[in-house]
């Protein structure tokens, strides 16, 4: 399945950008299981936090509708 495709069952995550079945919806956006265990374990001092803080920051963006 190509990463920016959902299906009905499948979502896109807003940090992987693979999308999933199984996760959590934050406003609009979606968060993949799998990225929510890691965002959830990874402490503060590790680089990789800032790059979730990168990607978290789309669930604020508003999504334009047509």
């Amino acid at each position: 399945m190509d990463t920016l495709l959902a299906s009905k069952d499948h979502k896109v995550c807003v940090i992987c950008d693979q999308a999933k079945v199984r996760g959590i919806h934050l406003y609009t956006s979606f968060i993949c299981t799998e990225c929510e265990k890691e965002l959830i374990s990874t402490d503060t001092s590790n680089p990789k936090y800032k790059y979730y803080l990168t990607k978290l920051k789309k669930v604020t963006t508003p999504q334009i509708l047509s």
